[in-house]
């Protein structure tokens, strides 16, 4: 199951993981039925916590958390593009402020998260750069159980977030390009 993953590593790649990973096709499917409120929800949910673990380490560094709150408001109506996208850039500069791959990559899924606002299929970006991380944090021969495990946690937070979507289109404050289906 991780066989593209371990060709990966071995070839020295920075993301691990792939729209064509065999562990990620389930996931991939189930996003690829929700409309673009479902995935916003779910990535910058997913992202939150993304964001906890790399404060864990790099508490001074507070772009990463400017880049969930910008796009947050985003969202909501509440800033426009231009300051979201400075924040999702910053996100991303993170990575080459720090001599650290798998902190590296979280500040990508971060980023990735929160530019899901903008288009959908940057969804995808968090996982591939969180799962990345994970395999960098546990080792080329322990990674598969955290990597399993949040898989998992993805699954749980979709299946959440796609129920609670309808109830949230009416409850939520929404920019309004979010509010059509496409």
């Amino acid at each position: 199951m991780y066989a593209d993953v371990l060709a990966k590593y071995k070839k020295k790649n920075k993301i691990l993981f792939s729209r064509e990973s065999l562990c990620l096709q389930p996931l991939i499917e189930r996003m690829q039925i929700q409309n673009h409120r479902t995935l916003v929800l779910w990535a910058l949910d997913c992202a939150t916590q993304t964001l906890e673990h790399f404060e864990g380490k790099y508490p001074e560094d507070q772009r990463p958390r400017r880049c969930i709150e910008m796009c947050s408001e985003w969202a909501r109506g509440k800033v426009k593009m231009p300051i979201a996208k400075r924040a999702i850039l910053e996100s991303h500069a993170v990575s080459k402020s720090i001599d650290d791959p798998a902190y590296s990559a979280l500040c990508h899924a971060v980023g990735h998260g929160g530019a899901t606002v903008h288009v959908q299929t940057h969804a995808l970006g968090l996982p591939f750069y969180e799962l990345t991380a994970i395999v960098l944090e546990n080792g080329i021969d322990d990674f598969a159980e955290p990597v399993n495990k949040k898989i998992e946690y993805y699954h749980e937070r979709l299946l959440y977030w796609q129920n609670r979507t309808e109830i949230d289109k009416v409850t939520l404050e929404w920019a309004v390009f979010l509010l059509v289906d496409k």
